[in-house]
């Protein structure tokens, strides 16, 4: 046996998203880190042990550019290239080789840290080492770091140093939250296991084992869906351990829903109700995917009310969009549906003090134990979300040890530079500029070799009946003059839209109604129609357009999708059954569903000139829609000449880094696993090929370039400084779209 001591500036506990995020943002700003996870992989919940998909603020195509970028970005976008398929081994992969590209880290992969040297009394303490036991080496490895993060999940590193915690439900009075209980008690989210199944292409028998539970005997038959081709995350309502405790009665939590899962499969394939012979179990897992335990307290804890009026905290440092997603104690077994959804208008705002222990100086938590109450805790607990929070805290843990002070004092004093900090690394901070001084690109004049300022959709490629409302959210930059639609009309009928706001930047569902338009269209197929819409905002934001339901009308879709541009529906039948997922249709955006017009949206022509692609939008500050689709855009390229964005400066600059974040369309839903199929490697919109290019002695030099690029952001350095007064971004090819598009440059010395 060897007893090791490792010094690190920061040691991160846990490597699931969360944990891996906030290492590789620390190692990123220079800090070595250390990296303890107790499991063989990296992932936590979402590795190829537990095989749970990475959901996060789309809400599965619910939320309107939603989509996570920053660390969890780059692992979307490049699991999106690599695993289209969703092979659980090859996500474990990308997570591993994104950790392992960072020279700043040391990972300890099966170490399990269960002991922790804390000092001060209970109001004011300080974590000095934590240790852990490699399983499989026999090494005793004790950490010493000036900050730890707890990414443990279950949070047993703070709870060992006398971090104040919450286990289970608050009561309703706490913080005023309808959803929470009258009566304050212990109850958690429960533990799931999941399975895979495939077709042998040949009988299989299946003899269930003595242990295997008869579902016939319980309502699961008559309260959940099972279907004998399902696998994987369709079943994570096979849910249970929510009424015992989730880490000490673990073991028999798995063996409850071991026997369920047997039993289930015995029901499939026994019973005579599925086509299920040729059928077989591929893999079952064996580590309950936990979903609630210790959640810590910070300096804020975020609840419910925050959640729906979207707070905009000023600490603000990470976004979710997840509903409130509670399941009833009894899991699997509850005759209530599986899961109840409270969904907010758009995203949410998490502040920083959410992230550190209101009683433990150095100790950041990220994941779901960080400072929420038990119902805001059922959104911020989602992979993706975590993985938002762990960039964050990583973030917050570098500058702390740069700076020799707390994290507390952190956000006291230097609150700002942690937010620019972020957003120089394209972690989003919804509705935050970039104003970071050193960023030579604020400074500079902007122009392109062409501008989208003619905004339609003219290409039709199929008829949508207009049976329900359709909505057309476009910008609204300056203003609306006028709009035609394509429609078709088996008889003369009226055609009547109206035109709302949509109330905040981050919101893409109708909220005031600022005017109406109606005409009248005669009979045939194929007709642009006039509509005398008008409208000019005091700023530019986005319009949501409602196109009434009208049963002789239909619309025509395209099958070119256009930046800026949504398509969208009301009151569209439910995807799941309510027996499963009860989500409130109330809600706009329930009523409001994209989901048929996913790249696909009207044709339609904007009759006024629109500013919201113009080359300014590419040093704005902003790096994600909001109120708008701030990027640059072209005009159609040509194969004969590239398309360039330009930026100078009246005096010359040296210019020694470059960041590009090209338009990765973070509309769209990307999974890591098997929830959907996105047939797409390479998100079309990706510039593919490029060059940075300065001007210097007369003549254009190239200095950097991109060859097949499927990344949404890359950063430049060059050699040493160049001098210059121009500096351009020429661009020869997309990946698929007709127009290049830039969302930010940034520019260093």
């Amino acid at each position: 046996m060897r007893h090791e001591v490792v010094a690190a500036d920061i040691t991160v506990v846990g490597g699931g998203l969360a944990g891996v995020c906030a290492a590789i943002a620390a190692a990123r700003l220079g800090r070595t880190v250390s990296l303890v996870q107790n499991r063989p992989v990296l992932g936590g919940n979402s590795s190829s042990e537990v095989r749970v998909w990475v959901c996060g603020a789309t809400a599965h195509g619910t939320h309107r550019y939603a989509r996570e970028t920053g660390i969890m970005g780059e692992m979307f976008i490049e699991n999106q290239f690599r695993n289209r398929d969703g092979n659980p081994y090859f996500w474990d992969l990308v997570i591993m080789e994104k950790v392992r590209a960072e020279p700043n880290i040391r990972l300890f992969l099966n170490t399990d840290v269960h002991e922790v040297e804390a000092s001060g009394d209970e109001n004011n303490r300080t974590i000095r080492s934590v240790t852990g036991w490699m399983m499989g080496s026999e090494r005793r490895i004790r950490f010493e770091s000036a900050v730890f993060l707890d990414c443990s999940g279950d949070g047993l590193v703070g709870f060992l140093a006398g971090a104040k915690h919450r286990v289970g439900r608050e009561s309703k009075d706490e913080y005023n939250e309808d959803w929470a209980p009258d009566v304050a008690d212990d109850i958690t989210l429960g533990s799931t296991l999941l399975f895979y199944t495939k077709d042998a292409g040949h009988p299989v028998q299946y003899i269930p084992p003595s242990f295997a539970k008869d579902i016939t005997q319980t309502t699961i038959p008559m309260k959940r869906v099972i279907r004998s081709g399902d696998n994987g995350c369709a079943y994570w309502w096979i849910e249970w351990g929510g009424e015992f405790d989730t880490v000490h009665d673990n073991e028999l939590i798995r063996d409850e829903l071991w026997a369920a899962i047997y039993g289930i499969w015995d029901y499939i394939k026994n019973s005579g109700k599925f086509d299920a012979d040729n059928m077989t179990l591929e893999w079952i897992g064996s580590i309950p995917g936990k979903r609630e335990y210790r959640r810590f307290i910070g300096d804020y804890v975020l609840n419910q009310n925050d959640l729906l009026a979207q707070r905009e905290f000023e600490d603000r440092i990470g976004f979710g969009g997840w509903s409130i997603d509670l399941h009833p104690p009894q899991g699997m077994y509850s005759a209530e549906s599986g899961s109840k959804h409270l969904h907010i208008d758009g995203v949410y705002h998490i502040p920083f003090r959410s992230l550190y222990s209101v009683n433990v100086d150095n100790l950041l938590m990220a994941g779901r134990n960080i400072s929420a109450s038990h119902v805001a805790f059922g959104t911020t607990r989602v992979m993706a979300t975590c993985a938002v929070i762990g960039e964050a805290a990583g973030t917050g843990a570098a500058l702390s040890v740069e700076k020799g002070i707390t994290p507390r004092e952190l956000h006291n004093g230097h609150l700002r530079e942690l937010q620019q900090t972020m957003m120089r690394q394209d972690a989003s901070i919804i509705g935050l500029r970039n104003e970071d001084p050193a960023d030579l690109a604020l400074k500079a004049n902007v122009k392109a070799s062409s501008t989208l300022t003619r905004l339609a959709v003219e290409t039709p490629v199929e008829a949508y009946p207009l049976n329900s409302d359709v909505g057309l959210l476009l910008p609204a930059d300056p203003g609306i003059d006028g709009i035609e639609l394509l429609v078709d009309a088996a008889e003369a009928a009226t055609l009547a839209v109206e035109l709302w706001n949509t109330g905040r930047g981050e919101n893409y569902v109708p909220h005031t109604l600022q005017t109406t338009a109606s005409a009248q269209v005669a009979k045939g197929d194929r007709q642009w129609v006039k509509l005398d819409l008008r409208w000019k905002p005091a700023a530019p934001q986005n319009a949501f357009l409602i196109i009434k339901a009208a049963e002789r009308i239909s619309l025509q879709l395209s099958g070119q999708p256009q930046s800026g541009v949504l398509t969208f529906v009301k009151g569209p039948a439910p995807i799941v059954s309510a027996d499963l997922e009860d989500h409130q249709t109330s809600q706009p955006v329930i009523q409001w569903s994209m989901r048929p017009f996913v790249r696909k949206p009207l044709c339609f022509r904007l009759l006024s000139w629109t500013n919201a692609f113009s080359p300014e939008r590419a040093v704005d500050g902003f790096v994600r829609p909001f109120a708008g689709p701030h990027l640059w855009s072209s005009v159609a390229m040509r194969e004969d000449s590239p398309e360039w964005l330009e930026l100078s400066w009246a005096n010359q600059v040296n210019v020694r880094s470059v960041h590009i974040t090209f338009n990765d369309d973070v509309n769209e839903d990307l999974i890591n696993l098997h929830h959907h199929r996105t047939p797409f490697a390479i998100m079309p919109e990706l510039i593919q090929n490029y060059a940075v290019e300065v001007y210097a002695n007369g003549e254009w030099t190239a200095v950097a370039e991109g060859q097949n690029n499927h990344k949404r952001k890359r950063i430049h350095t060059l050699d040493a400084a160049v001098a210059a007064d121009r500096i351009r971004i020429a661009v020869f090819s997309t990946n698929g779209s007709l127009c290049a598009e830039i969302v930010e440059v940034r520019v260093y010395e």
